[in-house]
């Protein structure tokens, strides 16, 4: 499937075809992993999250109405799937009288919201890059991957890596750019 828009890939969901949600999946979850990460400190937890939000929005496909933001509603989900997470956690933790119930300052909690907030509006500004774009980005930032790696794994040269990395970081400054100490300090974007 090509660059398809957000109407044409939930009417094909919609209809059960599971190259809209393949699609969908493929385009997202790398970018929803990182938004859950920074809510759950536990990458395996946090892909497990990712995937129960992706199973439920399957499950639910033919309930979905209007949806003007796809990137925004997933985000929305692992957000809401990651706080529930936690609070079941939470629950357990102090069944079995766990330290985890200590107060929080209130500027740590400001912090961590302000952080979860930049997450959620990343996935939303990296799901609006072109395609080639946002991958090579991902490569780069997500898995840590060097220039010639991603050349290779994209049968490009290391400039045209460079330079949609280049384009990639241009859009995200630009679209994120309430959010630039935090884009400096967690993904290296400056």
């Amino acid at each position: 499937m090509g660059d398809y828009s957000n109407d044409f890939l939930l009417y094909e969901l919609k209809s059960g075809q599971e190259r809209a949600f393949d699609y969908i999946f493929r385009k997202y979850y790398k970018g929803l992993c990182a938004q859950a990460i920074s809510y759950i400190n536990d990458m395996d937890a946090a892909q497990n999250q990712v995937q129960e939000c992706f199973i439920k929005f399957w499950e639910k496909r033919s309930e979905l109405n209007e949806i003007q933001n796809l990137a925004g509603y997933l985000s929305f989900m692992v957000r809401n799937q990651c706080i529930d997470y936690l609070r079941k956690e939470k629950v357990i933790a102090k069944a079995h009288d766990s330290e985890l119930d200590k107060p929080v300052s209130e500027n740590s909690t400001e912090n961590e919201l302000l952080v979860h907030e930049f997450e959620e509006k990343l996935v939303v500004a990296l799901s609006n890059l072109p395609e080639r774009c946002r991958m090579a980005f991902e490569y780069s930032r997500f898995e840590n991957n060097t220039y010639p790696e991603i050349a290779k794994k994209m049968n490009i040269s290391v400039k045209a890596v460079e330079a949609l990395v280049g384009r990639a970081l241009k859009s995200l400054r630009t679209e994120l750019k309430d959010y630039l100490p935090l884009l400096f300090l967690f993904f290296r974007i400056m």
